[in-house]
């Protein structure tokens, strides 16, 4: 499959709304055009190198999982299909083949939602801290990697590009999206997260984490932006994850890879990153094609 590298997207006739660390967003008037670049953000920076596929990666698995997930919530999806797209859009059919969603506008709520299975990241950090993960108290001795069960539900706030997301408890949740928000956001993170390890676990992975985002629709809660991507999950094999020992965290299906190679490439985290080895970048695009062929059963196409 040759499909071309999309750093960056300038579509004439279209209006860009915004342009985020991966996406940019064209504002169609009723509507939203959800453009899934292939560029990648490590350590608070976008990296000048590119990931192959990864935008590609990132609409279809989204698409895949809200059809699975139908049933449980609505969504902001009008279709992934840029022939079924306005005229204007259809124009730069070449460009975003695959990698675009024609979707409804809704206002976002002001915070993620994050379900946690597994005690790794920030959530390992709060809870050697606190012994609690957003204010969510564990058995004391836990180990790095220790499974949660049933899984908690850890919301952050939503920083701007560059500055940080900060774990609350649901008490400040509840401040921020509103207590006639609150229940139903962490009832519909939680129900997502079930149904889709259930089938992510009958195809050989387990998922450690996701973030979700949510947002109203003539005030209708629905699911926006993406679902269980790479960049929003942590996706293990679940036989790797069982040989792992430990302490220690399984191979994820992420850009680890890039993050790695940078962690021992000298940079400094606070100037430009630097250039990014064609070899690590296709190393990082193979794991994100793996991680869809698994869960999907399929493979990627345009």
């Amino acid at each position: 499959m040759d499909v071309p590298v999309v750093a960056r997207t300038e579509l004439a006739g279209l209006e860009l709304k915004a342009r985020g660390k991966v996406r940019d967003i064209y504002d169609l008037g009723d509507e939203l055009l959800i453009v899934a670049t292939d560029r990648i953000s490590a350590f608070d920076h976008v990296l000048g190198t590119p990931i192959p596929y990864k935008g590609m990666v990132l609409t279809q698995i989204s698409l895949f999982w809200f059809d699975l997930l139908r049933d449980l919530t609505p969504n902001h999806l009008i279709t992934g299909d840029v022939d079924e797209m306005p005229e204007a859009v259809r124009r730069h059919a070449d460009v975003l083949r695959g990698r675009s969603m024609l979707c409804r506008k809704a206002k976002p709520f002001d915070a993620e939602c994050i379900v946690r299975g597994y005690l790794v990241g920030s959530g390992w950090k709060d809870y050697q801290k606190t012994g609690a993960v957003c204010g969510v108290s564990l058995p004391a001795g836990l180990r790095k990697g220790a499974r949660i069960d049933p899984p908690i539900f850890t919301p952050s706030t939503k920083a701007d590009v560059g500055l940080h997301d900060e774990n609350i408890d649901e008490a400040t949740f509840a401040r921020i999206v509103g207590e006639r928000w609150a229940k139903p956001l962490r009832e519909k993170t939680l129900g997502a997260f079930k149904l889709v390890s259930d089938h992510a676990a009958s195809r050989g992975i387990t998922i450690c984490d996701t973030k979700l985002e949510w947002g109203l629709a003539n005030d209708e809660m629905i699911l926006i932006d993406e679902a269980f991507t790479p960049d929003s999950s942590r996706f293990w094999k679940t036989a790797e994850m069982k040989a792992t020992p430990e302490g220690q965290d399984p191979p994820s299906f992420d850009k680890q890879v890039v993050r790695d190679w940078l962690e021992t490439s000298g940079w400094d985290k606070a100037s430009t990153p630097p250039a990014v080895p064609a070899e690590v970048l296709e190393l990082a695009a193979s794991r994100y094609l793996e991680i869809y062929e698994l869960l999907t059963g399929r493979k990627l196409s345009i």
